[in-house]
């Protein structure tokens, strides 16, 4: 899965909220801009542990899927080898 993008579209959505809301609070600039570096700078962290756990999720599920579909391959050529063993048995 593409996560690449996670913390910068949090990061910009955070920066829109603060945006809407210096600009409601009829905020100074200097202020403002200060407030919008800070919010910027700890939502792309957060984001960035988002991403984070979001890859080690999919990475466990992966590993699950891939777990499970060489077990039910392991079943199905050892009865499959049985199958034939079976038939050979029959000719004889």
């Amino acid at each position: 899965m593409k996560t690449n993008a996670i913390p910068a579209i949090i990061m910009l959505l955070a920066g829109l909220v603060a945006s809407l809301a210096g600009i409601g609070a009829h905020m100074d600039v200097t202020d403002f801009m200060k407030m919008l570096l800070v919010v910027l700078v700890i939502f792309y962290v957060i984001g960035w542990g988002a991403k984070i756990v979001i890859d080690k999720f999919f990475a466990e599920t992966q590993e699950e899927e891939t777990t499970d579909g060489e077990e039910s391959g392991e079943e199905e050529d050892g009865q499959a080898d049985e199958d034939t063993a079976d038939a050979g048995e029959k000719e004889e």
